[in-house]
């Protein structure tokens, strides 16, 4: 089976539905929420919800956006919601169902598609099938949605979702949830424990949950931890029903690493592309690239170290030619999110280093994916500083960011190429790397100077080439490209 097309041309932002706008048209607005402005922190809310993404779309279209993925908005008790209770209604705070189903009739009117998270792997100590073993034990039908301790489930031992100081002590010491609290949880966290999959009963609720809401017009997954649910026919089985409902949907994986087993063309389309993260970081931050930092992205940080264009040019050959064509145009390339801190406090605050990385990611195979606010020079180290508010008062964005950051989609949209075409690399030395993109009788040759000293190259052109993007200085063959800058050439 293949992947959706649409996916190929798209520019996806990610959204984290708490901090991005908040409306005054959501009967929870008037709620006490924390100061917009005021620094995220772990439990607190700030009342961001799906009204107010209504009332940016102006902005998103401005920036050239076609798609935007959401981090999960179904009813929860944290504020990220991946602790899901209620997998049929919309958190209120965010707006309920009703606001899910105006965003979805006025992003599409735009052309903008829509991707939910999707958090298949674990509830949360409210969902009810949960709540219902907690209360009468083994006499629960549910009793097998999750997995419990015996002796918990017959009375045996103390019970509750909620661990007393003991209990805590035994997790913080390395004992599992099983047998620390008596039931097991995902990461040994007490607020997420994991479905039992192997359940029909639960593996039939997710996949109801999957096509209700692909019913509802929503246009593809982002599935959470989805390599904990071990077990290949689950995911066959879910990628059937839901495109059984709509042969266009997407469905893209958190792998973190190399995922050939899910991207054989019968379970995802993609994963989120943090191999192409890692590189990024690795060869466009230079000496800005702060290992502090990065170290607290914990899947990536043993990923990242600096390199040479060789090295670089080397690793995106490999990235390109793991999986087939098709897979690879569909990977949700990033260059940041929600779990890892912002790229812009990866490399020290240094906007060239994001400004090249930028124009690597808008001019490569698979789908590129802002995270809410980059494109104005929000930053924050990991969870909960990646997870600012967006700051709506424009004196307060940098606009030269913004401004490159819609040169670069504007780039990506109009040169096919860019999206679909071959690849292939045609210098990689010292600090200097280039590669070409083409499509049929269009050819960009893209090229980037990662250096603090402007460099000449000689490359080759089949006729007088045509800047497109960038300052460089071309005398016949050979291109002369500023320091921490990258050119497009056709």
């Amino acid at each position: 089976m293949s992947t959706p097309d649409w996916v190929k041309d798209a520019i996806f932002y990610q959204i984290f539905p708490d901090r991005f706008a908040k409306s005054g048209r959501n009967p929870a607005s008037m709620l006490p929420f924390e100061s917009w402005d005021s620094a995220p922190t772990v439990h607190g809310f700030k009342g961001g919800d799906l009204y107010g993404v209504i009332e940016k779309l102006d902005y998103l279209q401005d920036l050239g956006i076609t798609a935007i993925y959401f981090t999960p908005v179904f009813a929860s008790a944290s504020n990220h919601r991946y602790h899901t209770f209620d997998y049929y209604n919309v958190d209120q705070l965010l707006g309920g169902n009703d606001a899910l189903r105006k965003l979805l009739d006025e992003a599409h009117k735009r052309g903008m598609r829509v991707v939910l998270d999707g958090v298949f792997n674990h509830a949360s100590r409210g969902f009810w099938q949960f709540h219902h073993v907690l209360e009468n034990g083994a006499g629960s039908p549910y009793v097998d949605w999750f997995y419990f301790d015996p002796e918990r489930l017959k009375g045996n031992k103390r019970w509750g979702a909620y661990p007393a100081t003991g209990e805590l002590h035994a997790l913080q010491n390395g004992e599992g949830s099983l047998n620390a609290i008596g039931y097991q949880a995902w990461w040994n966290l007490p607020a997420l424990p994991k479905f039992n999959t192997n359940t029909p009963a639960v593996r039939e609720f997710l996949f109801d949950v999957a096509e209700y809401w692909v019913k509802f017009g929503i246009d593809g997954w982002r599935l959470d931890v989805p390599g904990e649910i071990d077990d290949d026919e689950f995911w066959r089985e879910f990628r059937r029903r839901v495109r059984a409902v709509n042969p266009e949907t997407y469905i893209v994986g958190e792998i973190w690493h190399e995922a050939q087993r899910w991207l054989q063309g019968d379970q995802f389309d993609a994963v989120m592309n943090y191999l192409f993260t890692a590189a990024s970081l690795s060869f466009f931050a230079n000496s800005h690239l702060n290992m502090n930092i990065v170290t607290q992205a914990g899947g990536l940080k043993d990923r990242v170290r600096n390199m040479h264009a060789y090295d670089f040019a080397n690793e995106v050959d490999r990235i390109l030619n793991i999986y087939p064509r098709d897979i690879t145009e569909s990977q949700l390339n990033l260059l940041d999110s929600h779990d890892m801190p912002r790229f812009l406090s990866c490399v020290s605050g240094d906007k060239p280093s994001l400004k090249l990385a930028w124009l690597f990611m808008f001019t490569i195979s698979g789908a590129p994916c802002l995270f809410y606010g980059d494109e104005i020079g929000v930053d924050g180290g990991h969870d909960p500083e990646c997870r600012k508010s967006f700051p709506w008062d424009e004196s307060k964005w940098d606009k030269d960011l913004l401004e490159y950051a819609k040169s670069c989609i504007t780039l990506r949209k109009e040169y096919p190429s860019l999206r679909r075409g071959e690849y292939k690399r045609v210098y990689a030395e010292g600090e200097v790397m280039a590669y070409t993109r083409s499509y049929q009788d269009e050819k960009v040759t893209v090229a980037f100077n990662v250096s603090n000293s402007e460099q000449t190259v000689e490359l080759s052109f089949e006729k007088k080439p045509e800047i497109l993007f960038g300052n460089p200085v071309i005398s016949g063959n050979k291109i002369t490209i500023p320091p921490r800058s990258g050119v497009a050439i056709k």
